[in-house]
């Protein structure tokens, strides 16, 4: 085929009873020219309009299946929600809601009021602010608190989370200034006590959530920086990072840092909290209120959706055998290696695989060295291809020329699914 032998757009679009159909043609046809140019044959030309447009209409966020033994799995959308929690959703999101109305009062509220009551309930703050991410509760943090003045911080804590984010460059954004103390792998709270000044805002605590500094090391407690902080009359701020409410592994809880003495802690709400992703501020009443009325706040804040996932997830926890069973990440974290061993036993014999023993991970940058035991189900290198474009996408881990099914992070019926999908993979 030549250029001069292509049909015009409303040629190729004619008799396409779709809306699209001209944007699809002019696609189509762009493709095509290149194609020729380059020397190659464009083919179908009307199928093609038809794939273009399926692809238009195709969702792009899909559901997948995590059989990567990875819980929280930051590629795959950290945590997956509660059913109690999707159930909130639906509701509020289904039409109007009180989100920043007062049922009792009659006139406007704040939406933070949602979970303001459970959250203090949970950890025992004084009280609770919710924003869109941890981030952005660290940022709003120290900019309320430290703006144009001095935040000081241990260069072991200085990390760099996922994807180039770093702790330096949010707090710079905040309009704080960096005063780095100690060294890399060892700080003691003297060295916060001599580079505290006149200009001095805010001593801030990062959990080094997604490492581990092991061998000559020490840094000082939360307990310990209370203390201090206390005695120059500064606020402690801990960026627990993950965060947990939930006893998991060594990983440090919201309320044992507030009982330490922290003035304000923040934490994720997607990760080790299992719910949906928000940044959450807990502790003294005075300062959540300077973060709640800093500008800043309305850029950051939470939608309604966000919070109503929030509200069903933070529910389960007022009952912790509830939770146990009902949020997913405390699921999987806890089920016992028995029960996925005989989860990967069913699909390697439904699908003629093998049952390879090995470790998943909490993942979301929360526990880097803790290693829970696990089983998977080993099939061909070769299927990795096909089912992470099959529907659902199914996600393995391909290692030693073969692709594991790890059952830790699969479900009873989301193991069938893959099942299925393997037997049409193959096909």
């Amino acid at each position: 085929m030549k250029l001069r032998d292509l049909p015009s757009v409303d040629e190729l679009a004619r008799g396409v009873d779709d809306p699209l159909a001209v944007a699809a043609a002019r696609v189509v046809l762009a493709r095509a020219r290149e194609e020729i140019r380059a020397g190659a044959e464009p083919g179908d030309l009307e199928a093609r309009v038809q794939e273009e447009l399926g692809a238009a209409r195709t969702a792009r966020l899909r559901r997948a299946l995590n059989a990567t033994g990875v819980i929280v799995h930051t590629n795959l959308g950290r945590a997956p929600l509660a059913e109690a929690a999707l159930e909130r959703v639906r509701e509020v999101g289904r039409g109007y809601s009180n989100l920043e109305y007062d049922l009792s009062a009659g006139t406007r509220g704040s939406r933070q009021d949602h979970v303001a009551g459970v959250l203090r309930r949970l950890t025992g703050a004084e009280a609770a602010l919710v924003v869109n991410n941890n981030a952005a509760a660290v940022l709003l943090a120290l900019a309320a608190l430290a703006e144009g003045r001095e935040v000081l911080v241990s260069r072991g804590e200085l990390i760099e989370i996922g994807d180039g984010f770093r702790i330096p460059d949010v707090l710079a954004r905040s309009g704080a200034r960096l005063v780095e103390v100690g060294t890399t792998n060892r700080t003691r709270a003297a060295d916060y006590d001599r580079a505290i000044g006149p200009e001095t805002a805010v001593l801030l605590r990062v959990h080094q959530s997604n490492f581990r500094l092991v061998g000559f090391t020490e840094l000082p407690s939360v307990g310990e920086l209370a203390q201090l902080a206390q005695r120059h009359g500064l606020p402690l701020v801990d960026d627990l990072g993950s965060g947990a409410l939930a006893q998991i592994e060594d990983e440090p809880s919201v309320r044992e840092s507030l009982e330490a003495g922290a003035d304000l802690v923040c934490f994720s709400g997607d990760k080790l909290l299992g719910g949906p992703q928000a940044g959450i501020v807990v502790g003294s009443a005075e300062l959540v209120e300077r973060l709640r009325r800093h500008p800043l706040q309305r850029a950051v804040r939470a939608d309604k959706l966000t919070l109503a996932a929030l509200e069903g997830t933070l529910a389960l926890y007022l009952d912790p055998q509830l939770a146990a069973r009902e949020v997913p990440v405390l699921r999987m974290a806890g089920e016992p290696a028995k029960a996925v061993r005989s989860r990967a036993e069913r699909l390697a014999e439904a699908v003629g695989g093998e049952l390879e023993e090995t470790v998943s991970r909490v993942g979301g940058g929360a526990l880097p060295l803790a290693e829970l035991p696990s089983f998977a189900c080993a099939v061909e290198e070769d299927l990795a291809g096909a089912l992470r474009l099959g529907e659902p996408p199914v996600i393995g881990v391909v290692r030693d020329g073969r692709l594991l099914l790890d059952c830790r992070t699969l479900t009873d019926s989301e193991a069938e699914e893959v099942a299925a999908l393997v037997a049409a993979a193959r096909e």
